[in-house]
């Protein structure tokens, strides 16, 4: 007798592979997105909107690419990438340090989207150690995190919020050096 589908929240639940948990992670972040979404809405940053509703999708694109047929492009880089350039040109200066993850409930939100897709890469490393994995996915997941960065970075920004600098009792910070 075949169990009734309302008790089963994921089909693959009970498989032993890393696949499994890599789909679960990216749900998360996907669902994490749709967070950081609805909060840069309510701060009406409609770019930052427009570039989360192409990202969203995304991310349930990464999440099948491995059990099922690739989804990520070279496009779809190519796009990541000319908005990860679009928001350090002008966030370049708060990003010279590590920072704390604060600011307006977008920024925070982001923040989180950020770690997400660090998880997810994690994950995917662990798929990648039972079976072959495209390349393409860990660079769309690294440059995913940074992207969420800078948009991070960028909602303070639009909202007059100062970023607070991280600095690390572990890791010594090295001097810059001076353009004379």
């Amino acid at each position: 007798m075949k169990k009734d589908a309302r008790y089963s929240c994921y089909p693959f639940m009970r498989e032993k592979a890393s696949t499994v948990d890599f789909e679960i992670r990216t749900d998360s972040l996907t669902t994490h997105i749709g967070v950081a979404l609805a909060a840069v809405k309510k701060e009406t940053v409609e770019l930052v909107a427009d570039d989360l509703l192409v990202i969203l999708p995304m991310a349930y694109h990464v999440n099948g690419s491995v059990r099922g047929k690739l989804a990520v492009t070279e496009d779809d880089l190519t796009w990541l990438s000319d908005r990860y350039d679009f928001y350090v040109s002008y966030v370049k200066e708060e990003i010279q340090n590590f920072v704390l993850p604060q600011g307006t409930e977008a920024a925070a939100t982001l923040h989180l989207c950020r770690s997400e897709a660090k998880k997810s890469y994690r994950a995917l490393h662990k798929v990648s150690e039972e079976r072959e994995v495209p390349t393409i996915l860990f660079d769309y997941l690294g440059l995913l995190a940074n992207v969420f960065f800078v948009m991070a970075v960028y909602m303070n920004q639009h909202a007059g919020i100062a970023e607070i600098p991280f600095l690390s009792k572990s890791y010594p910070m090295k001097k810059k050096k001076e353009n004379k």
